[in-house]
């Protein structure tokens, strides 16, 4: 990590292709540097890929006060899962190459998982009463990294947990969506919100899930990046003023009209308590942080640009300034506009939906970054979870014609595969499965196929 020096970690990346004679001479000469060649075990899902070997305790020649590296050493070593053995998500949302495309799922942990409905039978949880303990948020968001081949679990947690920590209500009675049974009705309800908030204190129970996350990654030898994330700004006020995704579908907007200043003061107020919230998750080891502002169909593109984006940007440019190694994953859900702001803005990997194709996300980018004199940044998406249906959804040609599809529109670098909407409780999770094997082998063959016609 930047300012560690009196430790140098290295990273040695090898297949199952190198012989054991290449890995004794690695081990002899690392021996000779006073490190040790440490595998990581490979998980008990037998799918997974060939899992990196990782060196550590490399000590670098460098000779300050013993306080000083004893500080680093330990600062070093407190997070597990630290440097996770596969890194495939992490260098792809820099844009770095990678021999395959990694995959993850919006909602990837949760109802679709037989597992799962069984666990809160077991535990007489329901979903809001699983996210106060850390140990119900490792185990539920481990289940789908132990099931499938994929390459990050995702921090299990809610969108409104910020809301709750500013005294807002929410409730999620079946069937029925997020509630928030008393929204801020004008401004005057503003004093019922705390002027600032402690995310150590208020969300405590999230950053304590994040570690025992790692802690169980690293015990079990997952060997994936873990990524944090919350709610954008808009997004929250969206709710705290009334709005849900099934009625007063009005209310946020109504609020940017009709109480523009006491909008932009609480916007204010919910981007510092964002920001806090994902340097906390940060600072407690993930790898990377998504920012979801899943309510952009409830607000026009005139109001998006002079409310939502300001406070987008204030968290790019404030996470990158505290974190410059950690990505930083954006999602302006039903909103293709959004794709080029968000570039804009500072954030690394763009996540496409449904809305709009690959192809024409690229070219979005593009666009922006020579308008801007910069680079195009890395894009994530937008498999259609519907061919994923246990009753409704394709069978194993179907689904590998769309990942071949997908392919096509978005390349294999650069770029992070996922759905172009969350999962909903009705897949199959053998067609899961497949999904996501499929994504590897395929990504495999056009970037062998690349590099032939190179």
């Amino acid at each position: 990590r930047s300012g560690l020096y009196p430790i140098a970690l290295v990273s040695i990346a090898f297949t199952s292709t190198h012989t054991s004679h290449t890995v004794t001479q690695m081990s002899a000469a690392l021996s000779s540097m006073g490190a040790t060649l440490c595998p990581t075990a490979m998980p008990h899902h037998s799918t997974a890929a060939p899992r990196r070997a990782r060196v550590v305790n490399v000590r670098a020649e460098v000779a300050p006060t013993a306080a000083a590296a004893a500080s680093a050493s330990a600062a070093v070593t407190a997070l597990p899962n630290a440097r996770p053995a596969n890194d495939l998500m992490i260098r792809a949302a820099k844009g770095e190459p990678v021999e395959r495309t990694p995959v993850w799922l919006f909602r990837q942990a949760g109802r679709h998982l037989p597992e799962y409905m069984q666990y809160k039978l077991d535990r007489k949880k329901n979903f809001l009463e699983l996210l106060k303990d850390p140990k119900d948020v490792a185990e539920v968001t481990l289940q789908p990294v132990r099931r499938y081949n994929i390459d990050a679990g995702i921090l299990f947690s809610d969108i409104l947990v910020i809301a709750e920590a500013m005294n807002i209500d929410v409730e999620m009675p079946g069937g029925k969506g997020i509630l928030v049974p008393h929204p801020l009705t004008g401004p005057e309800d503003m004093a019922r919100l705390p002027k600032t908030v402690d995310v150590e204190d208020k969300l405590a129970h999230v950053i304590e899930a994040v570690k025992e996350i790692n802690r169980q990654i690293e015990a079990e030898g997952l060997g994936v990046p873990l990524i944090g994330f919350s709610a954008a700004p808009w997004t929250l006020m969206y709710y705290m003023v009334g709005g849900s995704s099934k009625k007063n579908t009005d209310s946020g907007m109504r609020w940017l009209r009709d109480h523009p200043e006491a909008s932009r003061e609480l916007l204010d107020t919910l981007t510092t308590v964002v920001i806090d919230y994902l340097d906390a998750q940060i600072k407690a080891g993930v790898h990377m942080v998504q920012v979801f502002e899943a309510m952009c169909e409830h607000i026009d593109k005139e109001s998006f640009v002079e409310f939502a984006y300001p406070c987008l940007e204030r968290i790019a440019k404030e996470i990158k300034a505290r974190h410059p190694g950690v990505p930083l994953l954006g999602f302006a859900r039903d909103a293709p506009y959004g794709l080029a702001y968000l570039q804009r803005a500072g954030y690394d990997v763009m996540t496409v939906d449904a809305a709009i194709g690959g192809g024409v996300a690229r070219g979005e980018l593009e666009a922006e970054a020579r308008a801007g004199g910069g680079s195009p940044g890395q894009l994530q998406g937008n498999f259609d979870p519907a061919l994923l249906h246990k009753d409704t959804g394709g069978d194993e040609a179907a689904i590998e014609a769309g990942v071949r599809s997908m392919f096509e529109e978005f390349g294999p670098q650069k770029y992070i595969a996922n759905l172009g909407a969350g999962l909903t409780g009705g897949e199959d999770p053998a067609k899961v499965a497949f999904l996501v094997d499929c994504i590897h082998r395929v990504s495999e063959e056009v970037i062998a196929a690349e590099a032939l016609n190179a």
